[in-house]
C-alpha cells in the first residue's frame, strides 16, 4: 500500500512531466493528449475529459477525451449551467460527486454509465477569472481523502494547461468568426451578383447567376443552351459585361437569320471583287469583335462548310476573308447559343463532333419559364413597369385572377411570350389594374379563370365579379366587412356573392 510520501512523489513526478510537455509546445492540439495520457498513466484514471466553452455559440463541448469513442465524444455537449460540467463553467468552482448514481445533475451525456461506486471530479480551467473550459475525470471506489487529494492535483493541472487551452479556444473562435464572415461575404456577393439585365430570384436562376460569375472573367468559350425565348442573349451579355472585355465590343450574329450565301462574308468579311457585288473591302463580324466578344446565336443552323472554318477560328483565332489570302488574327471570346440538341445532331451527322466539344467547354442551361414559376410575377411586374413608361400608362398592379392565370399557364414561348402578353394587357387596360380579360384569349382557360368554358354573358360577368371581389378581399386581408365597405356594399350582400362564386376569403388572410 502506497504511503503518503509515495503519493507525494508520484504527484510531483506527474506535475514535472506535465510541465515538460507544456514547455515543449503551447499548441493545445499537441499538448492535451500527452497531458491526458500522462494523467491516466500516473493516476490510473480510465476516463479523463477536457471541455471548452465557446462564447460564440454559448455551448460547452468535449475537445479531447480518453477512453471515449468518437460518437460518445460528439454527444458530450452542454449549455452553461447544465449538468455538472455546465455548473462548473458557470460558477468557476470545482465539483466533486462521490457517487454519480445519487446525483441527478450527473447527466451522463457520453453514455459512460451511472455505475455504483463511480465518482466524478470536475474542475474549471480559468485564466484571469475567466472560465475557458473544464477538466474532469472518473474514479472508482475512492475514499473521501483520495477524492480531496485528486481534486487538488487536478486544479493544479488545470491551471498549468489553461494558457494552452485559452490560446486554442481563441484560435478556434477567430476561425469561426472568419468562416462566418467569409460565408456572409459569399452570400452578399452572390446576392449582389445579379446581372442587371436579367430578372429572376428562383433557385434555377441562382444556378445560372453562379455560372455566369464563375466563367465571366475567364477567356473560356461558353455554350448557352435553352428553349427559344428564355433569354440566352441576355446571359451572353451578362457574361461579356462582367468580364475583362466589358469595354470591348459585343457583336451579335443570328446564324439562322443570315442567308447561306452571305453568312460566310458576314462572319469573316470579304475582299473587293471577291464575288459579284463585292465593290469594296468588308470587315466581318469576327474582326468587328476584336478585343471583345462575339455571340453566335442559333449555332446549330450553320452549314458543314462553315463549321470547319469556325473550328479554325476557335482553335487558332485566325481566318482569311472571302476572296483573300491574308491571315487575320483576332483576340475574341466566343459565346454560342442554341435551342437544339447539338449532341443528337452530332450523332445524326449534322454537326461536327470536334466543333461540338470545342464549344461545349462551359455549358450554361437557361431553364424555361415553366420551370421557374416563382419568377413569373416578378417578370410580369418588371414588364408592367417597362410598358407603363413606354405607353404612358399608370397601371399599378395585377389582379389576383390575373396572377392565378399567369401562374397556371404553360408558357411555351417562355419569357418572350410573357412580355408580349403584358405589353398587350397594358395597351388594352383602361384603369390601373390588369384583369384576366385584358390578357390574350390563349391564357384564359377554364382552370385559370374558374369560369365555365362556354362564353355566355353570365359566365363572363361572374368572372369579372369574382376578380373584383378577390381584389377587395386581398386588400382587406381576407376580412369580409372591410372588403364590403371598399366595394360600397353590405356585408350580407358580399357574403352572398362570395358563397355563390365559391370564393374562400381565408385564402387572402
Amino acid at each position: 500500500m502506497a504511503t503518503k510520501d509515495d503519493q507525494k512523489i508520484k504527484e510531483l513526478e506527474l506535475l514535472y512531466r506535465v510541465g515538460q510537455i507544456l514547455d515543449e509546445n503551447m499548441d493545445m492540439r499537441n499538448v492535451l493528449r500527452p497531458v491526458m495520457n500522462t494523467l491516466g498513466e500516473y493516476m490510473g484514471f480510465k476516463h479523463a475529459t477536457v471541455t471548452l466553452y465557446n462564447r460564440q455559440t454559448g455551448e460547452i463541448s468535449i475537445e479531447l477525451a480518453t477512453g471515449l469513442s468518437p460518437l460518445q465524444t460528439k454527444k458530450g455537449r452542454y449549455k452553461v449551467g447544465e449538468g455538472i460540467t455546465g455548473k462548473v463553467v458557470e460558477t468557476g468552482k470545482p465539483i466533486v460527486v462521490p457517487d454519480v448514481t445519487k446525483d441527478p445533475n450527473f447527466l451522463d451525456r457520453t453514455g459512460r454509465g451511472k455505475v455504483s461506486g463511480k465518482s466524478f471530479i470536475c474542475v474549471p480551467i480559468s485564466i484571469e477569472k475567466e472560465v475557458v473550459g473544464a477538466l474532469s475525470v472518473d474514479e472508482f471506489n475512492s475514499s473521501a481523502d483520495q477524492l480531496d487529494d485528486d481534486l487538488r492535483l487536478l486544479e493544479i493541472i488545470a491551471m498549468m494547461v489553461a494558457s494552452a487551452v485559452k490560446l486554442r479556444r481563441q484560435a478556434e473562435e477567430e476561425t469561426e468568426i472568419l468562416q462566418a464572415e467569409n460565408e456572409r461575404l459569399r452570400s452578399e456577393l452572390k446576392d449582389r451578383f445579379r446581372p442587371s439585365n436579367i430578372v429572376g430570384n428562383s433557385r434555377e436562376m441562382q444556378v445560372v447567376y453562379d455560372q455566369i460569375a464563375r466563367v465571366a472573367r475567364s477567356p473560356s468559350t461558353v455554350l448557352i443552351l435553352g428553349e427559344t425565348g428564355t433569354g440566352k442573349e441576355l446571359v451572353a451579355q451578362a457574361i461579356h459585361y462582367n468580364s475583362d472585355r466589358a469595354n470591348g465590343p459585343f457583336v451579335r450574329v443570328h446564324c439562322a437569320a443570315l442567308p447561306e450565301n452571305i453568312i460566310e462574308s458576314e462572319l469573316f468579311g470579304h475582299e473587293k471583287g471577291a464575288f459579284t457585288g463585292a465593290i469594296s473591302e468588308h470587315k466581318g463580324r469576327f474582326e468587328m469583335a476584336d478585343g471583345g466578344t462575339i455571340f453566335l446565336d442559333e449555332i446549330g443552323e450553320i452549314s458543314a462548310t462553315l463549321q470547319v472554318k469556325l473550328l479554325r477560328v476557335l482553335q487558332e483565332h485566325e481566318f482569311e476573308r472571302v476572296g483573300g489570302n491574308k491571315t487575320i488574327h483576332v483576340n475574341i471570346r466566343v459565346i454560342a447559343a442554341t435551342n437544339k440538341d447539338l449532341l443528337q445532331m452530332v450523332r445524326d451527322g449534322k454537326f461536327r463532333e470536334d466543333l461540338y466539344y470545342r464549344l461545349h467547354i462551359f455549358p450554361i442551361y437557361v431553364p424555361p419559364l415553366r420551370k421557374r414559376k416563382s419568377d413569373i410575377v416578378l417578370l410580369a411586374d418588371h414588364f408592367l413597369e417597362r410598358y407603363n413608361k413606354l405607353l404612358g400608362k399608370d397601371i399599378r398592379r395585377l389582379s389576383t385572377g390575373t396572377i392565378d392565370m399567369l401562374m397556371s399557364y404553360h408558357w411555351a414561348g417562355n419569357v418572350r411570350e410573357l412580355e408580349n402578353c403584358i405589353e398587350r394587357a397594358v395597351l388594352v387596360a383602361e384603369g390601373n389594374v390588369i384583369y384576366p380579360h385584358h390578357l390574350p384569349p390563349t391564357l384564359q382557360t377554364a382552370e385559370s379563370t374558374g369560369a365555365p368554358v362556354r362564353g355566355d354573358l353570365k359566365s363572363m360577368v361572374d368572372t369579372y365579379e369574382r376578380d373584383i371581389i378577390c381584389d377587395a378581399l386581398k386588400s382587406a386581408k381576407g376580412k369580409v366587412a372591410p372588403a364590403a365597405r371598399a366595394l360600397a356594399t353590405t356585408q350580407r350582400i358580399l357574403g352572398y356573392k362570395i358563397k355563390m362564386l365559391g370564393i374562400n376569403p381565408k385564402r387572402f388572410a
